[in-house]
């Protein structure tokens, strides 16, 4: 397989000094390997920290920025970061009114974030923490006890960011992501498996005429393996399952991330949106706001995941509030 890479293992420190280069509204701690706003956290305000293992970009680092992060730690490939890199990330953004986690549900960020939580209340800093597990192919899976956190990770991030943004408070922020996070859900589908940059070839067999339904952000199991169907069939599969999670009536208003696993191309992206939106809309459901494209990643697998978030108001007037990051910019 081919990567534009120069060592396997120098692909994350050779990526974070690419992003310090191309963003120079970012500072990276290349020791500590924590992306964080250049101009830091204004005093008195709630700052946000994410991570994860890398290969998922753009998130996290990509949105961190006015309106989402004020931090983000990414680990090597597919690998949760350390309560080190946590810590530091902690102690680097707190202006004084907390710092909240944003944790997809996955058991070494789980593990590890709840340890820096520990490591940075004896440092005087106030952590609360909002876990995110809005996929509903599978309860249990490779990596996790429960639900994995996927798609609405973002959506968590961009409403969450917003509130602290505007000066809300840390129980008040950390509600709002939680209420973010139990208004969504995920499902995935991958047409090709991915390939991490140490392997040099695809985690999993796929034969050219099936797909994985349920598909993990890391090539995980889903709930089965079928023939590939039409955009149409796929869209009907992922829409029914979150659905019967998630019920939504006539006059909902709603959310929608069409997202690329990494290698789908944008054209096709748009085929499935039209399919969602389709619908949703016999439904009578609004698609009040939406996003096409790469935001949550597995390397360069093809497939698709949809995220649909049941959206209150608070919530749609969040999500317009304005936002500069390297991956989303607007209002500005």
């Amino acid at each position: 397989m081919k990567k534009l890479i120069n060592a396997p293992e120098a692909v994350l420190a050779e990526a974070l000094s690419g992003i310090a280069a191309a963003h120079p509204g970012l500072k990276v701690d290349a020791e500590n390997r924590v992306i964080a706003r250049a101009l830091g956290t204004k005093p008195g305000k709630v700052a946000l920290v994410s991570g994860g293992g890398s290969g998922h970009e753009p998130l996290h680092g990509g949105f961190v920025g006015r309106g989402m992060l004020d931090a983000a730690c990414p680990g090597e490939v597919f690998t949760s970061p350390v309560p080190g890199q946590m810590l530091a990330a902690a102690q680097a953004v707190d202006g004084g009114a907390g710092v909240l986690f944003i944790v997809k549900n996955y058991t070494g960020d789980v593990l590890n974030f709840q340890m820096a939580a520990e490591l940075a209340a004896e440092e005087g800093i106030i952590v609360e923490t909002v876990l995110v597990d809005d996929d509903v192919a599978v309860q249990d899976s490779t990596w996790t006890a429960g639900r994995r956190g996927t798609g609405a990770t973002v959506f968590v991030e961009k409403i969450a960011g917003a509130l602290a943004e505007q000066g809300g408070s840390l129980t008040e922020v950390a509600d709002m992501g939680k209420r973010v996070n139990a208004a969504s859900r995920s499902f995935a589908v991958a047409l090709t498996a991915c390939t991490t940059p140490a392997s040099g070839k695809p985690g999993f067999d796929l034969p050219e005429d099936e797909m994985e339904v349920g598909v993990g952000i890391h090539g995980e199991p889903g709930r089965r393996r079928e023939k590939l169907r039409p955009a149409k069939d796929i869209v009907a599969t992922a829409l029914d399952a979150i659905l019967a999670d998630q019920p939504m009536v006539a006059g909902d208003e709603t959310i929608v991330m069409v997202n690329g696993l990494g290698g789908t191309p944008l054209i096709e992206l748009y085929v499935v949106f039209n399919e969602v939106a389709a619908v949703l809309g016999d439904k009578g459901v609004a698609v009040a706001r939406s996003l096409v494209g790469n935001y949550v990643t597995s390397l360069d697998m093809a497939g698709v995941s949809l995220t649909v978030c049941k959206a209150d108001a608070d919530m749609l007037s969040l999500w317009d509030a304005p936002v500069n990051t390297p991956a989303l910019r607007w209002g500005i």
